[in-house]
C-alpha cells in the first residue's frame, strides 16, 4: 500500500507542474521550488541523521535516507502554491494562510504515521512537523519578499539611468 501511495503522490506532483510553472512569474516559481527543495532536503537529512524520524518505505532506499518525493517535489510544490496565494497579502493573512497549510500537513502526517509505514516517528511529533513546515514556508516567503524588494530597487535604478 505504501508504494502505491508514493506513486500516487508522485503522479499528482508531476501532473501539477504544467499548471504551476507557467505565466509571468515562472522564474520566481522555479526559484521557490528549488529553494524549498534544498531547504527541505537539508532539514530532513539532519532530522533523519539525528534519528528523530525515518522513512521505512522510500524511493531509492540504498541512495537516500530521506524521502525525495516529499523533499524535492511535494513540499516545494506546496510552497509554490502557498506563495502564489499569499503573494500580495499582509502579515496577518500570510500567517492565517500558513496555518491552512501547516495544520492539515501536521494532522495528515500524524494519521499517516499511525496507519501506514511511510513514516516512523522516534523523537518527532505533529508539533515538530507544524514548526518545521511553518519555518520553511516563512523562510521561502521571506526570500521571495527580498527578491520583490530587489526587483523594485532594480526597476527604480533603471528609470533613473534612462
Amino acid at each position: 500500500m505504501e508504494k502505491k501511495l508514493l506513486n500516487l503522490l508522485l503522479a499528482v506532483c508531476i501532473a501539477s507542474f504544467p499548471f504551476l510553472f507557467k505565466g509571468p512569474k515562472m522564474r520566481e516559481n522555479l526559484l521557490i521550488f528549488f529553494s524549498k527543495g534544498v531547504i527541505a532536503t537539508l532539514i530532513d537529512a539532519y532530522v533523519v541523521g539525528r534519528q528523530k524520524l525515518e522513512y521505512p518505505v522510500r524511493p531509492f532506499p540504498k541512495i537516500f535516507k530521506t524521502n525525495i518525493i516529499y523533499d524535492m517535489l511535494f513540499f516545494p510544490i506546496l510552497s509554490v502554491i502557498w506563495v502564489k496565494i499569499s503573494y500580495n497579502d499582509n502579515f496577518g493573512k500570510i500567517l492565517l494562510k500558513s496555518l491552512i497549510f501547516s495544520v492539515p500537513m501536521s494532522v495528515g502526517q500524524w494519521i499517516m504515521e499511525k496507519y501506514t509505514g511511510l513514516f516512523k516517528w522516534k523523537k518527532w511529533s505533529p508539533f515538530h512537523t507544524f514548526v518545521s513546515v511553518n519555518f520553511t514556508l516563512f523562510t521561502i516567503r521571506g526570500f521571495i519578499g527580498l527578491i520583490k524588494i530587489l526587483d523594485k530597487l532594480k526597476g527604480k535604478q533603471e528609470i533613473t539611468e534612462s
